[in-house]
């Protein structure tokens, strides 16, 4: 066959076109490692269901410079916050279970105290981020990430454990999935200034660019620092110490806070708990 110098030249522009495109594609796309990158594989990561592996990512983003940080503050807070509150339900659903199973009260206790561990894990890291969450200084904290999955409601699997019932690896399962899930949700419309109101939480996350007011956002984590603190009561967990630390923690944040029924009920609370782990 014979080759004409028009087919020629088309032969030559077509491959120098394809690899420009892939060039500018190249270009455009995020480098590893960099914040929009890591957000991107959080993004991932939590819609497969996997909010560890997008709390790994985030921690980078929350650590790095420039407009990333905050969104990357804002979003770990709320995730390792629901992991936290997964966590800490869970070991309270087989201490009850422990109660109630007064012939095998042992793979229950065992069951809360790995539960309790990793509440305390996630909890001592929501501590450290607020401390960092604080020296910040925006009006509006931008509450950029994917609306959670999940509901609100309690943990249907986790019934059978309250009445003294062991559920099976395949029932265990899907209880810690769906507790982490409502953890997580709980947290979103904390963090929203929502309380457990998730239909509310949700219609503000169909804005193009859901925010809140710093005070609001500060409020949800003085309350979520109050409440890990009660892990550490002398039912659960009983390390006084930590106790102490974490209600402090919260009355540094809520003092940051405009006053309101709100903050005042929640400084009652924390003076409340301070003054029994002193008794």
């Amino acid at each position: 066959m014979v080759v004409t110098s028009s087919q020629r030249a088309i032969f030559v522009a077509v491959p120098a076109l394809c690899f420009c495109l892939a060039s500018c594609e190249t270009d455009t796309a995020p480098k590893p490692g960099t914040p929009p990158y890591l957000w991107a594989r959080a993004v991932e990561a939590a819609s497969a269901g996997d909010v560890m592996k997008a709390v790994e990512q985030l921690d980078k983003v929350a650590s790095s410079n420039g407009e990333y940080r905050l969104r990357g503050q804002a979003w770990m807070l709320v995730l390792i916050s629901g992991l936290a509150r997964g966590y800490a339900d869970l070991g309270d659903a087989f201490a009850t279970g422990a109660r109630a199973n007064k012939a095998g009260p042992t793979p229950f206790r065992k069951q809360a105290t790995t539960y309790r561990g990793l509440a305390n894990r996630y909890g001592l890291q929501v501590a450290e981020v607020v401390a960092e969450f604080e020296k910040g200084a925006e009006e509006n904290i931008p509450l950029a990430f994917p609306f959670p999955a999940g509901t609100a409601a309690q943990v249907a699997q986790l019934t059978k454990v309250h009445a003294g019932i062991l559920p099976s690896p395949a029932e265990l399962a899907p209880a810690e999935k769906r507790s982490i899930e409502r953890g997580v949700l709980l947290a979103t419309c904390r963090a929203a200034g929502s309380a457990e109101d998730a239909a509310k939480t949700q219609e503000l996350f169909k804005s193009p660019t859901p925010q809140v007011a710093r005070p609001v956002f500060q409020l949800a984590m003085a309350q979520t620092l109050y409440d890990q603190s009660q892990l550490y009561g002398p039912t659960k967990m009983d390390e006084p110490e930590k106790l102490k630390l974490f209600c402090n923690r919260a009355l540094v944040s809520v003092k940051k806070v405009p006053e309101s029924k709100q903050t005042k009920e929640l400084i009652a609370k924390i003076n409340d708990a301070l003054k029994k782990a002193k008794s």
